[in-house]
Formats: C-alpha cells, sequence, structure tokens
C-alpha cells in the first residue's frame, strides 16, 4: 500500500455544513439571486487577457 495523499484544500470554507449551504443555495435561487452561465463564461474566459472582465455581479 503507498503513502496516504493528503486531503485537497478546502478553499471555499464557509463553515457551513453541506446541507446548510445546500439550503443557502436553494434560498438564493427562489429569490433570484443568480448570475447567468452565459455571463460567468464571458468572465472566465476573459482571464489573463489584456481585456480582463470584473465578475459578473447577481441579479
Amino acid at each position: 500500500m503507498g503513502p496516504m495523499k493528503k486531503p485537497a484544500p478546502d478553499y471555499f470554507d464557509d463553515g457551513l455544513t453541506d446541507e446548510e449551504a445546500l439550503a443557502e443555495a436553494e434560498q438564493a435561487i427562489a429569490e433570484g439571486r443568480l448570475i447567468p452561465h452565459e455571463e460567468v463564461m464571458r468572465w472566465i474566459k476573459s482571464w489573463g487577457k489584456p481585456d480582463e472582465l470584473p465578475p459578473p455581479k447577481c441579479k
């Protein structure tokens, strides 16, 4: 058996359990606090380019 691998760091640790995070996400959706997929993809595709876009905001 080989050496154990370290778990990946949790970059998004907001102190919420999975259930709490899911409830928060469902509430945001119900309230219409969303970022359209197209806007997120346009932002991601601009990363590292001279005209990089700012992160999109919730509608």
